[in-house]
C-alpha cells in the first residue's frame, strides 16, 4: 500500500504528499489538497482537511461498520481503490495540474492517467482521458462494500525475474489491490476468490479497525451464569488471540463435574487451566464452586491475559498476578468478590514443572501431547488430568500419517472409529504417566463430534505404572467382517496371528484379511461410581445439558440397558455402587505420605479384580453395518431386549446413536439380527421371530450375506 508511486511518476509522489499531510492549503490555493482528499474519501469538501471527508458516512452502498473507519486507515488506502468514478477522474486532473506546474511534460496539453505510467498512456484530451478510465480501469473493477477496486499498471507489484529487458510489459503489470489485505492479484477472477475467502472467514477492513483501536467495544456472552468478553472473530481460532467456542460447552461441563466430584474428596484443591484463552472455564470453578478450588488460569498470549483479568472482574473475582500481590483486585471491594483467581502469563510446559497441582486440565489448540510429560511430572498422587483433544482429523483415521506422528498409532477408519480414537488419546496419557513413574485410572472418555475428552486418575508408584503399561495392547481387525479381538500377551512369535479371530476370514477370503492397529488402551474407559457422583454434581448445580449424556455413559459402563433402572437418582442419593468406589479413594487417600498396610493392599486387589471383571466389553457394533440384504432389521430397543434376553450384556453407547455394545460374539449378533428380522417384500406384517429358519439355515444365511457384501464391495479395504 505505501509504493503507491516510483522514482519515475513525480506525480504520484506530489499527490501522496498532498493526502498525507493533515493542514489544508491556503486559501489562495485551495484546489489541490481538497480535490485528493475528495478522491481518496468519497465525497469533495473545498475548505477542510481530510477529517470532514468522513462526515459523509451515511452513503448508501457503504456498510455501517465501514462509516466509522478513521481517517489514518483512509489515508493509507491506495488510490486504485475509489468509491466512484467522479473520484478517480478529480483524482486524474489534480495530478495533472502539479505535472502542469512541475513542467514535467514536453507537451502543454497531454493528460495522463493516475494509475498507468507515462510511458503506457498519454493522452491529448480529457476526454480521451475520461474514456481509458471507465473502459480500463473502472469496467473492470472488482466491487465491496461501496468501494471499487481497480486495476493498476504501476510498478507496484514486483516483476518476475525472467522478464527479457528493461521495460515491463503491460499484461504483466497489471494488478488488484485488496482494501483489506493491501495484498495484489493479478486476474480479475483470482481477485473475486480472494475477497470472497475473506468474507467467508468474517474478515472486514472494520473488524480489522476495530481491533486495533483503543475504544473497542467487546461482545459480551452468558454461559452457565458466567460472563465474559470476547474479542471479534472470537470463533475463528487463526484471527483472534482468545479463541471462544460456544459449541464446547458440553465439554465444559463435563469437566465442571468432574471437578466437583473431586472437591467432595478434599479441599481445598489446586486446578490449572493451563490454557486460558477468554477464561471461561476457571471462572466456572470458582464463580461456583467457592473456596473448594484455587483456580489458575494461564495463557501465553498477552492479549487474552488481559482479557481473562477482564473478566473476572467482569464476574466480581479478585486477580492474583502474583503470590504476594493483589494490586489488581483493589479496584473491587472484598465484600463484593467470591473469590481470588490467579492469573499468569508462561508457557503450560514451564508453569506445570515449576509448581504442583491436584487438577490440570488441558485444552491446546489440536493435539495434547506434547504437554502431557509436564502435566505428569508435578501432578499430585490421586490427583485429575483431563486432556481434550480437537485434532479429530487424525483420530478419526482421516490423517493417518498425522496419527503416526502425534500418537505412534497405526489406525484405519472402523465402525467403531470414536473409540478408537478414545482408546488411541488413553494410549498417549497411559505412556506419560508411565515415564513419571506413575499410573492411571480411567475415569470416563468420551468422544463426540467436535472433541475427544479423557479423564483420569494419577496412581503414583512404579507399581501403578507398571499395571498401567500391560493395559496397552495392539488390536487385530479383520477388514472383511469387522471382527475384532486384542492381541494375546507374550513376547513370543505367533506363527499364525489369524488364528486369534474367531472368524474363518482368512481360509476363506483370498489374500490379507487383517490388520493390526495401535498401540490402544485395552482396560475400561470408565468408572461407573465417579460417573455417578457427577451425576449428582450435576443434579445439584443444575447443569440439564449433560444429564443425559452421563446416564448413558453410567449404562454403557455397566453394559446394561437402561430399563433396569427406573430412577438413577434414588440410588444415588442411596450411595449404592457409589461406596465400593469411594472407600478405595478415601482410603489409598488416608494413607497418603505413609505405606499401605497388609490388608488395605490385598483388599484393593480384590477390588480390582471384581472391577476388571464386571467392566464393559470393548467396542461396540453398529446394527446398520451389520443389516441383512433384503431384511429390514427389528427397532433398535426390541433389538436390545432380544440380545438380553439371549443372555448377553448389552447397552447403548454414546460413541454412535446406532451402536450396540455387547460381549456377544459377531457370529451370535449377526445370527439374533437376522433371527428378528422381517423380508422386505412382506411390508404388511409384524416384525416377529422368523420361524422356518433354523439355527444351521441362519449361520449359512449370514455367511453367504458376508460373502456377497465382499464379493459387492469389490475387495474394498477400509
Amino acid at each position: 500500500m505505501e509504493n503507491m508511486a516510483e522514482e519515475e511518476l513525480p506525480p504520484q509522489e506530489e499527490e501522496e504528499a498532498q493526502v498525507r499531510v493533515p493542514t489544508p492549503a491556503p486559501e489562495s490555493a485551495p484546489v489541490p489538497a481538497p480535490a485528493a482528499d475528495s478522491a481518496l474519501d468519497s465525497a469533495p469538501t473545498p475548505d477542510s482537511a481530510p477529517a470532514p471527508a468522513l462526515a459523509p458516512a451515511p452513503a448508501p452502498a457503504l456498510s455501517p461498520s465501514l462509516a466509522s473507519v478513521p481517517e489514518e486507515a483512509e489515508s493509507k488506502r491506495h488510490i486504485s481503490i475509489q468509491r466512484r468514478l467522479a473520484d478517480l477522474e478529480k483524482l486524474a486532473f489534480v495530478a495533472e495540474v502539479d505535472v502542469d506546474t512541475a513542467s514535467s511534460l514536453n507537451s502543454e496539453n497531454s493528460h495522463t492517467c493516475p494509475l498507468c505510467p507515462k510511458e503506457k498512456f498519454r493522452a491529448y484530451s480529457s476526454q480521451k482521458l475520461r474514456r481509458h478510465l471507465q473502459n480500463l480501469h473502472w469496467k473492470i473493477s472488482v466491487e465491496f462494500e461501496g468501494y471499487r477496486m481497480c486495476i493498476c499498471h504501476l510498478a507496484c507489484r514486483p516483476v518476475k525475474p525472467t522478464i527479457v529487458g528493461e521495460q515491463i510489459s503491460s499484461k504483466l503489470g497489471a494488478h488488484y489491490h485488496c482494501i483489506i489485505c493491501s495484498a495484489t492479484i493479478t486476474r480479475r477472477t483470482d481477485m473475486l476468490g480472494h475477497v470472497k475467502r475473506h468474507v467467508n472467514k468474517g474478515e472486514t477492513k472494520s473488524r480489522y479497525i476495530a481491533a486495533s483501536t483503543a475504544k473497542s467495544s467487546n461482545e459480551i456472552l452468558k454461559e452457565t451464569d458466567t460472563d465474559i468478553q470476547v474479542f471479534p472473530n472470537y470463533s475463528i481460532p487463526q484471527k483472534t488471540d482468545s479463541y471462544f467456542n460456544p459449541k464446547m460447552k458440553l465439554n465444559r461441563q463435563l469437566i465442571f463435574c468432574t471437578l466437583a466430584a473431586l472437591a467432595k474428596e478434599r479441599k481445598p484443591l489446586e486446578c490449572l487451566d493451563a490454557f486460558g484463552a477468554t477464561g471461561i472455564m476457571g471462572l466456572q470453578w470458582a464463580k461456583h464452586l467457592g473456596d473448594a478450588v484455587k483456580v489458575t488460569i494461564n495463557d501465553l498470549n498477552e492479549n487474552s491475559v488481559t482479557l481473562i483479568q477482564k473478566n473476572c472482574h467482569l464476574n466480581k473475582l479478585k486477580v492474583v498476578v502474583d503470590s504476594e500481590e493483589k494490586e489488581e483486585g483493589d479496584a473491587l471491594e472484598e465484600d463484593d468478590t467470591l473469590g481470588d483467581i490467579q492469573v499468569t502469563r508462561m508457557d503450560a510446559n514451564v508453569l506445570m514443572h515449576l509448581r504442583s497441582f491436584d487438577f490440570i486440565h488441558l485444552d491446546p489448540f489440536g493435539t495434547s501431547v506434547n504437554y502431557l510429560d509436564s502435566a505428569f511430572r508435578n501432578v499430585r498422587n490421586l490427583g485429575i488430568v483431563s486432556v481434550t483433544s480437537t485434532d479429530i482429523s487424525s483420530l478419526y483415521a482421516k490423517a493417518q500419517h498425522v496419527a503416526r506422528r502425534h500418537y505412534g498409532c497405526n489406525i484405519v477408519r472402523t465402525e467403531y472409529y470414536k473409540e478408537l480414537a478414545a482408546r488411541i488419546v488413553v494410549a498417549a496419557v497411559a505412556r506419560a504417566a508411565a515415564r513419571c513413574n506413575k499410573g492411571i485410572e480411567v475415569l470416563f472418555a468420551v468422544a463426540l463430534e467436535h472433541f475427544v475428552l479423557v479423564v483420569v486418575r494419577v496412581l503414583r508408584g512404579p507399581t501403578s505404572a507398571d499395571e498401567t503399561a500391560k493395559k496397552i495392547q495392539y488390536l487385530i481387525h479383520c477388514q472383511w467382517c469387522e471382527e475384532r479381538i486384542f492381541q494375546k500377551d507374550g513376547n513370543m512369535v505367533e506363527e499364525n496371528p489369524y488364528r486369534q479371530l474367531p472368524c474363518n476370514c482368512h481360509g476363506s477370503m483370498p489374500g490379507k484379511t487383517a490388520i493390526e492397529l495401535g498401540p490402544l488402551w485395552s482396560s475400561s474407559l470408565f468408572n461407573t461410581g465417579f460417573l455417578k457422583r457427577m451425576l449428582f454434581e450435576s443434579l445439584h448445580h443444575g447443569l440439564d445439558d449433560i444429564q443425559p449424556l452421563v446416564k448413558t455413559l453410567i449404562f454403557e459402563s455397566e453394559c446394561a440397558p437402561q430399563s433396569q433402572y427406573s430412577n438413577l437418582s434414588k440410588q444415588e442419593e442411596n450411595g449404592v455402587f457409589i461406596k465400593t468406589t469411594d472407600d478405595t479413594t478415601v482410603d489409598i487417600y488416608s494413607a497418603q505420605g505413609k505405606r499401605k498396610s497388609s490388608e488395605t493392599m490385598i483388599n484393593t486387589a480384590k477390588k480390582q479384580k471384581v472391577e476388571a471383571s464386571a467392566a464393559h466389553p470393548p467396542f461396540y457394533y453398529n446394527i446398520h453395518r451389520h443389516s441383512i440384504k433384503g431384511m429390514n432389521m427389528p427397532k433398535l430397543k426390541k433389538f436390545l431386549c432380544c440380545l438380553s434376553q439371549a443372555g448377553f450384556r448389552v447397552s447403548r453407547t454414546h460413541f454412535d446413536p446406532m451402536g450396540i455394545r455387547t460381549d456377544a460374539p459377531l457370529m451370535q449378533f449377526k445370527s439374533i439380527l437376522l433371527k428378528y428380522s422381517t423380508p422386505t417384500y412382506t411390508g404388511g406384517q409384524s416384525e416377529g421371530p422368523m420361524q422356518s429358519a433354523s439355527e444351521d439355515t441362519v449361520a449359512d444365511r449370514v455367511e453367504m450375506s458376508v460373502k456377497d457384501k465382499a464379493e459387492a464391495s469389490g475387495c474394498r479395504r477400509w
